[in-house]
């Protein structure tokens, strides 16, 4: 039987800081909600939208694999690997932060904001070396069918993550529908709707509202709204 857990955008952990505004769809710095700490090997989905010249200063992470997708905007990278890029959307960044790496991310532009998710996913082994990738996708190849832009394998398309997981993002024009095959047994996906409405596998969902199902081995997407973009998240449930 399948299980599901819904989120509501309006359910998520909020703090706004000025510089950054942040929604926390699991416990995050200052929101603890023990009921969402993590969706399996999904630990943090956050919605952040940094004001035009901010941004986080250098702070440490490791033992996770860190993905970014910019929504808006220029989001500028610097870190103790060497790297210094930026970041727009239609481009996904990935850092494993393995045994240990410092980096930062500024808003790379003054006179607007910048929007990005940002995604950790629990790593399948613990003190890999430190790495960064980025890479550039056609937006264009998300329409009305899922583009992959994370996987666990370096040759398939997108960035690749030490983990069973698999992203995917999704643009549909109105009541097109497409099915989704979970790629392992066992991994469940948190479906997480960036515009417009959707109804997956039977439920109705909206802006930035996130919905996790398990034990299933596909399932149904349909776009109610015109340009409807969704991202899904699978990853596995141990």
């Amino acid at each position: 039987m399948t299980n599901t857990v819904l989120h509501k955008a309006s359910s998520r952990g909020h703090a706004d800081h000025g510089w950054l505004n942040s929604y926390h769809t699991f416990s995050f710095a200052g929101y603890h909600n023990p009921e969402r700490v993590h969706f399996g090997m999904l630990r943090v989905l956050n919605d952040d939208t940094v004001q035009a010249g901010q941004g986080f200063g250098t702070h440490p992470h490791n033992d996770m694999e860190i993905v970014s997708i910019p929504l808006e905007g220029d989001l500028e990278h610097k870190d103790s690997m060497g790297n210094k890029t930026v970041i727009r959307h239609g481009d996904v960044q990935v850092m494993s932060a393995g045994t240990g790496v410092y980096h930062s991310e500024y808003n790379h532009n003054n006179d607007r904001q910048v929007k990005f998710l940002q995604i950790w996913v629990f790593p399948d082994r613990k003190g890999v070396t430190p790495r960064y990738d980025q890479i550039t996708l056609d937006v264009n190849d998300r329409r009305n069918k899922f583009q992959q832009v994370v996987s666990p394998n370096a040759d398939d398309e997108g960035v690749w993550v030490h983990q069973d997981a698999w992203f995917h993002l999704g643009q549909f024009d109105k009541d097109f529908s497409l099915n989704y095959d979970v790629k392992k047994k066992g991994n469940g996906v948190y479906a997480f709707v960036l515009s417009g409405d959707f109804e997956v596998n039977g439920q109705k969902l909206e802006t930035r509202d996130g919905f996790g199902m398990w034990d299933l081995d596909n399932f149904n997407v349909k776009a109610l709204t015109q340009d409807a973009e969704i991202l899904l998240m699978e990853v596995p449930m141990r």
